[in-house]
């Protein structure tokens, strides 16, 4: 979505709003398409001292599965993004500015790219999550499970004498 900025472009202390819906259900991550519903986006450009900002928030419901448990469940997901606007570049290398295209900005690009790359590489479904027993593949968050506790070989030895020296 193209947002035309030259209104505000020489007028500091002036400030435009946006908002708009974005669908990002094609995106993939994982081999799962985790953004079914669309992604709401509100933002402003403001003009202080002709320096413009672009500040916007994306919003939605994730449909999620935990990596830990592989259960499924809503993850509200709110993304902040924030920049600069420029008509020219000084400096090439600054990462923080976004280039202005006859006084325009496409801020659904924008907004796309912030969503995509704010969201999480794992996802939990609570902190304190669990997981599954590697042997037996039981929900531990439901309780243990009936699987005995494996000692390394490795360690046993120490197992035999940390016995030891309970008995002691």
């Amino acid at each position: 979505m193209r947002f035309d900025v030259r209104p505000i472009l020489h007028a500091p202390g002036k400030r435009l709003t946006f908002q708009f819906s974005l669908d990002l259900s094609d995106v993939e991550f994982a081999g799962r398409h985790p953004i079914s519903r669309p992604v709401e986006v509100e933002g402003a450009v403001s003009n202080t001292a002709d320096l413009l900002e672009l500040e916007l928030t994306a919003r939605t419901t994730l449909d999620a599965v935990c990596d830990r448990c592989g259960k499924a469940f809503l993850q509200d997901k709110t993304v902040p993004f924030r920049c600069l606007l420029a008509e020219e570049l000084q400096n090439e290398d600054n990462d923080e500015i976004v280039l202005l295209e006859d006084g325009e900005v496409d801020v659904g690009d924008l907004a796309r790219t912030a969503f995509i790359l704010g969201m999480d590489t794992k996802t939990l479904c609570s902190e304190d999550c669990k997981g599954l027993c590697p042997r037996c593949g039981a929900d531990l968050n439901l309780g243990p499970c009936s699987c005995g506790k494996e000692t390394d070989p490795r360690l046993a030895v120490l197992a035999k004498l940390l016995e030891n020296r309970e008995n002691e």
